[in-house]
C-alpha cells in the first residue's frame, strides 16, 4: 500500500511539474513574441499527452510490486515445515476401502471441531453425514485425505492407518468431489485426466459412457477437445460438476468422498448427477456429506453431527422406523 502511494504521488508530481515548466517556458517565449500563442497550445497539449504512458508504467510497476509480494508470500508458504507425522510406505488394499475412527479428537484451537468421533463404514457401503454447517463434517473428509492429522484417536482405511500410508496413495485411492470445481485452462481432456497422457481417449469415453455422461460430452463444441478457462468459462456449473464427477471414476479410487456435490445444480442436471453418483459408488465405499435429506437416501448408514459431536449414528432403514431417533424427526419434519 505504501508503495502504491508512493508511486501515485511520484507521478502526479512530475506530472504536475512538466506541466508548470510547458506553461512557464511557453509564457515566456510568447511574451518575448518568439512563438504565437497557438504554439504555445501546442507545447501544453504535446506535454499532457505523456500523461497516459507515465499512468501505464506507473500501473504495470504496482502490478510487478504486487506479483514480488505474492511471490515471496508463495516462498513463505513452501517454507513452512509440515505438521503432518512423517507417513511410513504402506499399501491399501484394492477394491472399495472400510473407514474406522477410532475416539478421534481434533481441533483448530478452542474448543475442538472433532471431539470422540467413532463409526465404521464396511466397505462397499455409502455413509451419509449430516450435521449444520459448522458442524465439523467437511473437518471430517479432511482427516480422511490427511490434509490435517488428528490430535488423537486413530483413522483406518481398509484396515490401514491413514498415517502409515505413502504420501503419494491417498490422493490415487480416496476421491473428493465438493460444489466447487477447479478447471484449469485447457482442453477437457486435460481436465478430466490432470494431464495423465497415459489415460487414453477411448478410457475416458468408456468412464463417460458407463456413467451416463457421453451426451453431455457431445454437447460440447469440439468434444474433449473444447477448450476450457480456468474461471469456468466454457461451462455451466452443471456441466462443470458432471466433469468432477468423471474425473474420480477415471481415478477409480476405493472410497469416494461427495460434499454436497449437486447442491447448486438444475433439477435435469441433477437427475444425470443422481445417476452417474448411483454408478460411482457401485463398487465403492462412500461418504455423501449433505445438508439435504434427499442426498443421503441412498445410503446404508446416517452419521449426525452437532458441534463436533456425533449425536446419531446407525443403520440407515433402524433410524427411519424409529420415532425417537433424530433421523427420523428430520425427515418428518421435512416430508421426505
Amino acid at each position: 500500500r505504501l508503495t502504491s502511494t508512493t508511486l501515485w504521488g511520484t507521478t502526479v508530481g512530475l506530472f504536475s511539474a512538466w506541466i508548470a515548466i510547458a506553461l512557464a517556458i511557453g509564457a515566456y517565449l510568447w511574451s518575448r513574441n518568439a512563438i504565437t500563442i497557438g504554439t504555445v497550445y501546442l507545447l501544453f497539449y504535446y506535454t499532457t499527452q505523456i500523461e497516459e504512458p507515465i499512468e501505464t508504467i506507473r500501473e504495470e510497476l504496482e502490478q510487478f510490486q504486487q506479483a514480488a509480494a505474492s511471490f515471496q508470500r508463495v516462498q513463505a508458504l513452501l517454507a513452512q515445515p509440515s505438521q503432518l507425522q512423517k507417513s511410513r510406505q504402506a499399501v491399501l488394499p484394492q477394491g472399495a476401502l472400510s473407514v474406522q475412527f477410532e475416539h478421534v479428537w481434533f481441533g483448530y484451537g478452542e474448543p475442538p471441531t472433532l471431539e470422540n468421533i467413532n463409526f465404521h463404514v464396511s466397505a462397499g457401503q455409502v455413509l451419509g453425514l449430516l450435521g449444520h454447517t459448522g458442524s465439523g463434517k467437511s473437518t471430517l473428509a479432511r482427516l480422511l485425505l490427511r490434509l490435517c492429522d488428528g490430535q488423537q484417536g486413530k483413522i483406518c482405511l481398509g484396515g490401514v492407518s491413514v498415517d502409515q500410508v505413502a504420501g503419494h496413495e491417498l490422493p490415487h485411492r480416496v476421491g473428493f468431489v465438493t460444489q466447487d470445481v477447479q478447471l484449469f485452462q485447457t482442453p477437457v481432456r486435460n481436465n478430466l485426466t490432470f494431464f495423465n497422457s497415459r489415460i487414453l481417449d477411448k478410457h475416458i469415453l468408456q468412464a463417460l459412457d458407463e456413467l451416463g455422461l457421453r451426451p453431455w460430452l457431445e454437447a460440447l463444441p469440439q468434444g474433449l477437445d473444447t477448450m476450457l478457462g480456468a474461471d469456468s468459462s466454457g461451462l455451466s456449473a452443471g456441466q462443470a460438476q458432471l466433469l468432477a464427477f468423471a474425473r474420480v471414476f477415471l481415478k477409480d479410487p476405493g472410497l469416494v468422498i461427495l460434499d454436497e456435490a449437486s447442491s447448486r445444480l438444475d433439477p435435469q442436471t441433477e437427475r444425470l448427477i443422481e445417476r452417474a453418483v448411483d454408478r460411482l459408488l457401485e463398487t465403492r465405499t462412500g461418504i455423501v456429506i449433505a445438508h439435504r435429506l434427499e442426498t443421503v437416501m441412498r445410503a446404508d448408514q446416517i452419521l449426525i453431527l452437532e458441534k463436533g459431536r456425533v449425536v446419531e449414528y446407525g443403520d440407515r432403514i433402524q433410524l427411519m422406523n424409529n420415532s425417537h431417533s433424530q433421523f427420523s424427526s428430520l425427515l418428518a419434519a421435512a416430508h421426505v
